[in-house]
């Protein structure tokens, strides 16, 4: 099921608004991924990022 609030922009605006950089975004998936490779994949979903993106996003 997707989120009908939040949104890809909506989480990259809340983890910009406590100083996260691009890298430190992309540390936070690599994190998620090893540690939770399923729950990764439901996140992204959640927040409704396209399939292909997805694939990019958890390839990292």
């Amino acid at each position: 099921m997707k989120s009908t609030f939040v949104t890809k922009k909506l989480w990259i605006e809340l983890f910009q608004a406590i100083g996260l950089t691009d890298a430190n975004m992309q540390q936070w998936h690599q994190e998620f991924e090893n540690r939770y490779p399923d729950g990764h994949q439901e996140f992204l979903e959640w927040i409704d990022i396209p399939a292909d993106e997805i694939s990019k996003i958890r390839a990292l």
